[in-house]
């Protein structure tokens, strides 16, 4: 677990994960929720992608951009549930040191893919509303294919340094980290050697993500702006219910990130079960509830997903 070094002090190369605080006797069975979490996420991204890949009526933009959606779901479940089904189920706390670096290049990669496909959803829904009669024309399937590759390898390269930056810095003693997966900033605060360099580029990667959001607030305001100018009452309601949805989607992925941003930087008094429970929904959440809402709110899938299970008669 640990490697001595010339002198008296000792590095550490492997790390502890947690699992709740305080209900460790708790931990079996909170881990049959989180298997069954782990289950419809993967089952649900897996249909909304099936459904869409195998059905000729929803080879649209939007649509694309949905199974962007679900495979970063796909890629944040993979990259982090197994560990805590690990230390929940048979209380496996400790990880290597390459394989913490690993997962936290791997959930922050698809992190800020989730968040860079939620910025396209966005300038979609605009496209969709300000221009409905040339989308399909400003959209086309290869203009979709090279944002969507575009957005990938700028996440990629975005997060790329952050290994290397962890890897050259020195751990010793502390090996205890704050959540059931390993995140940057988490495991920067363990090192015993100057990791400036590390600080600085983890607060860039992290400004690149909220700027996302900001971008999705300055669609949405140039979207309402013009269902406002639509004259028809119905018609302006019929332009927002096609937004529900990503709107949702939004507030699923980024109410836990600012709340914990918020908790962080002025709570008075820090509660450590509370920002744990929410970093854990930050993770669990997005990947279960966006096939259920998507599937909820958007006709075209629903229906095509009850017909691939039998429920509903193909015409």
């Amino acid at each position: 677990m640990m490697l001595l070094l010339n002198t008296s002090k000792v590095e550490v190369s492997s790390f502890l994960l947690i699992g709740i605080p305080g209900l460790e006797y708790m931990h079996i069975w909170i881990s049959i929720p989180l298997c069954l979490i782990y289950v419809m996420a993967i089952l649900g991204n897996c249909t909304i992608l099936c459904v869409i890949s195998t059905e000729p009526s929803l080879k649209e933009p939007m649509y694309y951009f949905l199974s962007m959606l679900a495979l970063s779901d796909l890629g944040l479940s993979f990259s982090s549930i197994p560990t805590m089904l690990r230390i929940f189920l048979f209380n496996s706390t400790e990880i290597s040191g390459d394989a913490c670096i690993a997962q936290e290049f791997f959930i922050h990669g698809f992190t800020d893919m989730e968040s860079s496909v939620l910025l396209i959803m966005s300038f979609d829904r605009f496209v969709a509303i300000r221009y409905p009669l040339r989308y399909s024309s400003i959209l086309t399937s290869s203009r979709v294919g090279h944002i969507g590759l575009v957005f990938a390898v700028k996440s990629i390269l975005l997060v790329l340094p952050l290994p290397f930056t962890l890897k050259r810095l020195r751990y010793c003693h502390k090996q205890l980290l704050s959540h059931s997966y390993c995140l940057h900033q988490d495991v920067m605060k363990l090192a015993c050697s100057d990791n400036r360099v590390n600080f600085y580029y983890g607060l860039f990667v992290a400004l690149c993500m909220m700027s996302d959001s900001v971008f999705i607030v300055v669609s949405y305001v140039f979207i309402l702006k013009t269902v406002l100018g639509i004259a028809s009452h119905g018609e302006q309601l019929k332009a927002l219910n096609t937004c529900v949805s990503h709107i949702c989607a939004v507030l699923i992925f980024y109410v836990p990130i600012i709340t914990l941003a918020v908790m962080h930087r002025f709570a008075k008094h820090k509660y450590p079960l509370a920002m744990i429970l929410i970093a854990d929904a930050f993770l669990l959440v997005p990947p279960l509830m966006n096939p259920i809402v998507y599937c909820v709110k958007t006709r075209q899938i629903r229906e095509k997903v009850l017909e691939k299970l039998g429920l509903k008669r193909q015409r």
